[in-house]
């Protein structure tokens, strides 16, 4: 159970399983047993390239599911200008793309919010920034963290999931 405010993570090396589960989550695959119960949710893909349509601005595309309602606060925190919001997605770097993913999942403001190697694009300056600020619009919605990265998970999450180590899986709080 993932309650409001919080961050859970699950963390585990490639090929372990944990984009599976978060297909699972998106409803993308059914699980062989068992339900998964998920609230309204956005979701930030490792890929940025794939999240967005190419032929339309990042403006576009993000009014079409959310309202831009205090996204000025947000650029400066992700180091995004008010010209990459006007640009095709392509003549962004894969870390402008990636920042504009979350700008656009934040803005949803989802009772769930699901990450999957959200900050794989990013240095390791742009990766603090990038979840100081998940962290900071917590107030009405619980994230989902995947990735491989344990320290990041160490310094975000309330609960880290390890998969794929030893011959059970291990719940760290």
């Amino acid at each position: 159970m993932l309650k409001e405010g919080e961050i859970k993570a699950i963390v585990g090396p490639s090929g372990v399983g944990k984009s599976t589960l978060f297909s699972l989550i998106l409803r993308e695959r059914k699980p062989f047993q068992g339900t998964i119960h998920a609230h309204p949710f956005s979701q930030v893909f490792q890929d940025p390239y794939t999240s967005f349509h190419p032929t339309y601005t990042i403006r576009e595309q993000i009014r079409e599911v959310a309202s831009l309602e205090g996204y000025e606060a947000m650029l400066a925190q992700m180091g995004l200008e008010e010209e990459h919001l006007d640009a095709l997605p392509h003549k962004l770097s894969g870390g402008q793309l990636q920042r504009c993913s979350i700008l656009r999942a934040l803005l949803m403001k989802p009772r769930l919010l699901l990450l999957d190697e959200p900050t794989s694009a990013l240095d390791n300056l742009n990766q603090v920034d990038i979840m100081k600020l998940v962290v900071d619009h917590l107030e009405g919605m619980g994230v989902l963290l995947i990735t491989h990265d344990r320290a990041l998970a160490q310094w975000c999450a309330d609960e880290i999931v390890v998969l794929g180590e030893g011959v059970s899986d291990q719940i760290v709080s």
